[in-house]
Order: structure tokens, then C-alpha cells, then sequence
């Protein structure tokens, strides 16, 4: 519980400040000021300046919203076509419908999100659309592999048998009896990825493939930041920063769910 408490807090200070900044930030990401650039943190400049001028701290809330938002799309397109796959290819287990979906999720697995990217940036060119697509492409074979196996474990259960003697067909069932039961663990693989999709949404920006200028990304501002963190060591303290608490937060998360979800951990007195 202490960690979902904890992982809810450092998670919801960054969700905060992702809403926030649609309405208020403290300076106007897009203004340059040259004559303040790469000031040290101050009463005016809470994180200091870059190397435009632009106040890091309006930057980070910003850049909160961009990822949180890829993120939390790229899971919701996971999601939303793995679990249906997971689901038919448990209720269709051993047929050739089941190996050609798995073998499809294999497939996937076999190019990372970062090559992915690059295929889909090749086409259409590079944006947060793409990064978008991209992570939800690689999450769609996590979600519908889960969704799988815990609904094979499913099928030989004595209350999936009546329901099948009841006239229920496989879809009705794997709708009205094996997601229910499953929920947790989507729940808590959802965090994750989640937590992930931050991390992968950084790396795409890192090297160019996720938010454009004058968009700001967590990413782009430690790519930006590497020849003058010399000088200038704030321009990456702080969107570091921001990336670890944030996946730190998510990740205490997914742990608190798991250990309030799980009943074996319950009866162990965790």
C-alpha cells in the first residue's frame, strides 16, 4: 500500500503539472531571450534558463504533457488491439488462428520500438504522432501475450465448463468470464508500459524522432543539453530528473496494484 501511495504521489505531481500547463506556465515556452540565457536556478527562473532563454521549469511542465500524453495513447493502442488478440487466440488455443497471431506478436517482438520508429519516420517523417504509433506497435504483442496466458489458465476452470454446458459461446465467455479475471494483471502491466512508454518516448526524442520545435520533450532537451553540460549542468539535471521520479513513480505503482490485486500476496501478510 505504501507504494502505491508513493508512486501515486510522484506520478500525480507530473499529471498535475501536464494539466497545468495547458492553462499557466510560468513564461511562454516559445519566447526566446537571449540576454537570459543559461542563467542558474533564481527566484525568477526556479531551474534557470537554457540556452535560448527559455524558462526550463514552463519547459518541464510542458514536456510532462507530452510524454504522459504518448504514453498514456501508446498503452491505450496496446491495449486495445492486444487484449482482443490475447483473448481469441485463448479461445481458439492450438489452432492455426492461435499460432498465426502469436507468431505475428513474435514478429513484432523481433524490431524494437527505436527501428520501428525510424521505419515509420522514414515514411511519414518524424513527429509525436509517430513516436505514438511506433510504442503502441511494439506494446500491442506484450498486452495480447499476457492476455494469453492468463486466460489459458482460465479455460480449464470449472466455472468456464458450466458455462460452456450453459450454451455460452467462446466470445461471450471470454468477455463475460475471462476478462474480468484477468483485469488485474492488464491493470498492472499497464503501469508499466506505461512507465516504459515514458522512457521510450524520450529515447525517440533523443535522437530526433519524437516532438518537434518548438514542442518541448524531456528527450530533446537532454540531446540538446550534452554539449553543454560542462557549463551548463541544469539543462540535463532536470529533465533526468523529471524522466526518473516519473517512471520511478509509475513502477511503485504497479507494484502497489500488484500486491493488493494478488491474493497470494495478501494471505502472506505483504
Amino acid at each position: 500500500m505504501r507504494s502505491l501511495v508513493i508512486g501515486g504521489l510522484l506520478a500525480g505531481t507530473f499529471l498535475f503539472a501536464a494539466l497545468l500547463s495547458f492553462v499557466w506556465t510560468p513564461f511562454d515556452v516559445t519566447e526566446l531571450d537571449i540576454a537570459a540565457r543559461l542563467q542558474k536556478s533564481s527566484m525568477e527562473h526556479w531551474f534557470g534558463t537554457d540556452h535560448f532563454g527559455r524558462d526550463l521549469f514552463s519547459m518541464i511542465m510542458v514536456g510532462a504533457r507530452i510524454s504522459l500524453a504518448v504514453a498514456l495513447v501508446a498503452v491505450g493502442i496496446g491495449m486495445g488491439l492486444g487484449v482482443p488478440l490475447g483473448l481469441l487466440a485463448a479461445s481458439r488455443s492450438g489452432s492455426l488462428l492461435d499460432e498465426l497471431i502469436m507468431r505475428s506478436n513474435d514478429l513484432i517482438f523481433a524490431f524494437p520500438s527505436l527501428l520501428i520508429a525510424i521505419l515509420i519516420t522514414a515514411v511519414f517523417g518524424p513527429s509525436a504522432l509517430n513516436a505514438i504509433i511506433a510504442i503502441g506497435i511494439f506494446n500491442i504483442p506484450v498486452f495480447a501475450r499476457l492476455t494469453r496466458g492468463g486466460a489459458l489458465s482460465l479455460w480449464t476452470r470449472d466455472f468456464i465448463l458450466a458455462a460452456r454446458v450453459a450454451g455460452k459461446g467462446p466470445l461471450r465467455i471470454s468477455v463475460e468470464h475471462i476478462l474480468p479475471n484477468i483485469t488485474n494483471l492488464l491493470i498492472v502491466q499497464g503501469t508499466i508500459q506505461f512507465s516504459l512508454g515514458i522512457l521510450a518516448e524520450a529515447g525517440l526524442s533523443y535522437v530526433g524522432l519524437g516532438a518537434q520545435p518548438p514542442t518541448p520533450s524531456w528527450g530533446r532537451m537532454l540531446a540538446e543539453s550534452q554539449t553543454m553540460i560542462s557549463f551548463a549542468p541544469h539543462l540535463a539535471l532536470y529533465p533526468g530528473i523529471a524522466i526518473i521520479l516519473t517512471v520511478l513513480g509509475l513502477n511503485l505503482m504497479g507494484d502497489g496494484l500488484r500486491d493488493i490485486t494478488d491474493p497470494r500476496i495478501r494471505r502472506t501478510g505483504r
